[in-house]
């Protein structure tokens, strides 16, 4: 058993090390050069927000885009009440009431979820770009301005802005804020080899005649409709593009139960749609997507659960096994405490599995590093305890997620937005 789950972390030790060294050659390349000159004309925008349950944001995000710097009569705003049983509709209706300055049209329709509240709203989109904004994030003023000179080339469907987390207060959003600044240094990196396979629902603006010819959002039930819609945009040989410029934020789960909810619609819509798209993996006809982008999207799940089973083996198996055996000496404690010799030597280590686990731990630091001075963030901002707790200790937790996720989908467990 010991030397089946030693072959396996060292089959995931090896795998992390590969494309982690990849994206390490692909930053270290010189970067495409993208001269985005400022805007001359401001094309019509149409500015989508699907709202289902969400009365204790939805005031606050659309300020937010009515405080947008740019021309009021190029933008066109829409908000699909997605059947909430809240007060998130009388909430709307009181934003539109006291901005009568700005177009803003409400649909009210029953619940169908996400998916199909965004094509209801796509439908109705007059603008030469749609943005779709979740309920639960707020953009910065001079956004907008920043990422339209993304769309420079007909082929780019998608442009992403920077995606923090609003305000972390407690130590779990401070572990998630980390995670978001990491994660916009892989997706810039991403972006230069024409790899990113999410479009995130906090202010992706999207080339309005590009989506609607792919055949717009997925409404069947699907967890992640904004990954969804990437990997379709993806086997069309079009392009997205993640800024480093532009910022909106949202807010991040709370507590361990609502991240784990979270999670778990992100994780398993990712491996359903990896699976539902399974024909561009190792696919050389889609280039480095096919053959980096795709295999990563389900290894990532299977490494986090190898290393997720060796910790429980390690820490929790063994030891209870070794507990066991005291069966044989009734238990004896104190004579096997008197008869302890400490009998080590140091080539008793294991060199191999020490020496990757310093490699991977020193590579994860830079990336950590220089992702921050990347997204212009100080590493200290909330402190240097956290940033060694989510260094050491963060995978662990969504380890964990991922192993409850693999049973969920084992027990045909079903999840909708």
């Amino acid at each position: 058993m010991e030397s089946f789950i030693r072959a396996l972390i060292m089959f995931a030790y090896l795998i992390a090390l590969y494309f982690v060294v990849f994206w390490l050659l692909v930053l270290f390349e010189k970067k495409p050069e993208q001269n985005q000159k400022p805007l001359k004309q401001f094309p019509f925008v149409t500015i989508l927000i699907p709202a289902y349950n969400e009365e204790k944001k939805i005031t606050s995000t659309l300020k937010s885009i009515l405080k947008l710097d740019y021309p009021k009569n190029k933008l066109d705003f829409i908000v699909v009440n997605d059947g909430s049983t809240d007060n998130t509709l009388q909430l709307i209706k009181d934003v539109i009431h006291e901005n009568k300055e700005f177009k803003i049209r409400l649909i009210n329709q029953k619940n169908h979820g996400k998916g199909a509240a965004l094509n209801k709203g796509l439908k109705e989109a007059k603008g030469e770009f749609f943005i779709c904004l979740d309920a639960d994030s707020y953009v910065k003023e001079d956004s907008l301005k920043k990422l339209l000179p993304y769309f420079d080339k007909k082929d780019i469907a998608c442009v992403l802005p920077v995606m923090k987390v609003r305000s972390p207060g407690n130590f779990l959003q401070k572990m998630q804020w980390f995670e978001y600044i990491v994660n916009m240094f892989y997706k810039e990196l991403m972006g230069r080899l024409d790899c990113i396979h999410v479009t995130p629902g906090p202010f992706s603006i999207y080339r309005t005649s590009i989506l609607k010819k792919v055949g717009c959002f997925d409404e069947d039930h699907n967890l992640t409709e904004d990954l969804e819609i990437a990997l379709r945009l993806q086997s069309k040989n079009y392009k997205i593009i993640q800024a480093l410029e532009g910022e909106v934020s949202t807010i991040s789960p709370k507590t361990i139960k609502s991240l784990y909810d979270q999670r778990n619609r992100w994780y398993k819509g990712s491996i359903l749609n990896a699976f539902k798209y399974g024909k561009m993996m190792f696919n050389k006809k889609y280039g480095d997507f096919g053959i980096i982008q795709m295999p990563v999207i389900i290894i990532s799940g299977v490494i986090a659960v190898i290393i997720i089973t060796a910790l429980f083996y390690y820490n929790i198996w063994r030891p209870f096994g070794e507990f066991i055996k005291m069966r044989y000496i009734d238990f004896d404690f104190l004579t096997l405490i008197k008869t302890f010799t400490f009998d080590f030597h140091i080539l008793d280590l294991d060199f191999t599995s020490i020496s990757l686990a310093i490699i991977m731990l020193i590579i994860s630091v830079f990336i950590f590093t220089k992702s921050h001075v990347v997204l212009k963030e100080k590493v200290n901002k909330h402190g240097i305890l956290s940033s060694v707790i989510y260094l050491l200790s963060y995978f662990v937790l969504l380890g964990i997620i991922w192993i409850g996720i693999l049973v969920e989908l084992m027990i045909g467990k079903k999840q909708r937005w």
